[in-house]
This record gives C-alpha cells, sequence and structure tokens, in this order.
C-alpha cells in the first residue's frame, strides 16, 4: 500500500465500522440502513455536483466535490463489500492499455 491508497483504505476502514458498529449519529450508517437506493442516488447528485464544479472551472469546487464523490463510491464499495484493493487491481490491469483494447478485452 501506498501514501495514496492511505488515505482511501482508512476512509474504508471507517465506513466498514459505521456499517458494521451503526451509531445514530453516522451519516454513513444512515446511509447503509437507509439502503442501495439511497447509496446510489447520492452517487448520482455527487457526480452531477462534479460536473457543475469543474464546468464552472473553480478549482476548489471541483476538488471539494470530488471528494465527495469519491467518498459515497467508498460508501458503496463498503455496502457491497468490495475493497479498494480490487478497484486498484482492475485500474493496475487496464494501465498502458488502449481504450478499446480494454472494452474489447472483456467477455461479451
Amino acid at each position: 500500500m501506498n501514501e495514496r491508497d492511505d488515505i482511501i483504505q482508512a476512509v474504508y476502514q471507517v465506513i466498514l465500522d459505521r456499517k458494521n458498529n451503526p451509531t445514530e449519529n453516522s451519516y454513513t450508517a444512515s446511509l447503509m440502513h437507509k439502503g442501495i437506493d439511497k447509496i446510489l442516488k447520492k452517487v448520482g447528485e455527487e457526480a452531477t455536483e462534479v460536473v457543475i464544479a469543474a464546468k464552472g472551472g473553480k478549482r476548489d469546487e471541483i476538488v471539494y466535490e470530488t471528494s465527495d464523490l469519491v467518498f459515497h463510491l467508498l460508501v458503496l464499495l463498503g455496502y457491497c463489500d468490495i475493497p479498494p484493493e480490487e478497484i486498484f487491481a482492475e485500474l493496475r490491469r487496464r494501465f498502458g492499455m488502449s481504450g478499446i483494447e480494454e472494452k474489447n478485452s472483456r467477455p461479451a
């Protein structure tokens, strides 16, 4: 694990803790309790906010909204019991491959 992975892994571990040990005042636990549809709605909302921020061109807003999106993606992964390492492994597999080549390598 490298330094960039550390914060992702740390946040993911907190998300899993909130999933497994929910408390009333935990935003993450409330998302987990509300289920997949609520989590997916938040991912969609945050993705839209990233698009709007990028269109506006304000660097700080892009960083802030992208952080929100990454967080909610990690909540989704935690809900589905998919560790971030699986995403990293897939990105490593694709690295150096053209997008067209990668798409063609997927099972039909």
